[in-house]
């Protein structure tokens, strides 16, 4: 026999959990059906449930930010891309005051840049230089775009959406990556530096290899970049990178035996 004081128990119970309440609330608010009310929670859920998970476990010093996810192509528009939560260290408290006494105020932001960057980055995420100019660091957005040219003067690509997804003027990080390796870096010590897989890196410099080779056998430029499916622009990057620098001996000979063997080999 059913209990029906026990069934009415539960379903008090039930009615005083806030998924319930909300989902009244939308009924007799909003007039939706059950079904509705119950698909505009789950988007809800969707929606909010990052900071649901990160509101206990973030420190002092850290926010919850909304970026374009990683897995956006770089022609999607912003208004199409997917976005996903990150958590980010503005504030790094002993870290960061370190950082202000030896470098003083444009050394902090810069440590701040790399950090909250790398931090976006590692969670799927990536930032732009209007996030950061106008909505973490609050400075302008040349400030922000000078800070990231002296990280690459000194060989370190940041992992923004224009570098990683080959935005803009940023293309360049490419001829960067494969001009460390010219100077005698390996692919980890790269991938360290610039925030790429290693996977990316080597098939960044194999790439520039088959540009070289294919130059050296007289194909034309747009030929080439039609070969190894690239743009004609990086094709052409790639290949004044090759006569420019000066690669270190090891280098210059597997470059070298690779022309050799694509001579015979025609």
């Amino acid at each position: 026999m059913i209990n029906n004081s026990s069934l009415q128990k539960w379903d008090r119970l039930k009615q005083k959990q806030l998924d319930t309440q909300f989902v009244n609330s939308l009924i007799q608010g909003m007039n939706c059906s059950q079904f509705e009310a119950k698909a505009i929670l789950n988007a809800v859920y969707e929606t909010y449930q990052p900071f649901f998970d990160n509101s206990g476990t973030m420190k002092p010093g850290q926010v919850l930010f909304e970026v374009v996810s990683i897995e956006n192509g770089a022609q999607k528009k912003l208004s199409e891309c997917k976005m996903v939560s990150v958590v980010l260290t503005l504030d790094a408290g002993e870290e960061d005051l370190q950082a202000r006494e030896q470098l003083g105020v444009q050394g902090l932001r810069r440590h701040r840049l790399q950090r909250v960057v790398t931090e976006a980055f590692q969670q799927g995420g990536l930032l732009t230089v209007e996030d950061i100019a106008n909505r973490l660091l609050n400075c302008g957005e040349r400030t922000v775009c000078r800070d990231i040219k002296a990280f690459k003067d000194q060989g370190v690509v940041l992992p923004l959406r224009s570098t990683v997804r080959d935005m803009g003027k940023s293309i360049t990080h490419r001829a960067l990556i494969v001009k460390q390796w010219l100077s005698g870096k390996e692919y980890t010590e790269i991938a360290r530096a610039t925030h790429h897989s290693i996977d990316a890196i080597a098939n960044y410099v194999d790439k520039f290899k088959r540009v070289v080779c294919l130059a050296k056998n007289n194909y034309e430029i747009k030929t080439i970049a039609f070969l190894v499916k690239i743009s004609p622009s990086l094709a052409q990057e790639y290949y004044d990178l090759y006569h420019s620098i000066d690669a270190v001996p090891h280098r210059n000979e597997e470059l070298d035996d690779l022309i050799k063997k694509s001579c015979q080999n025609d």
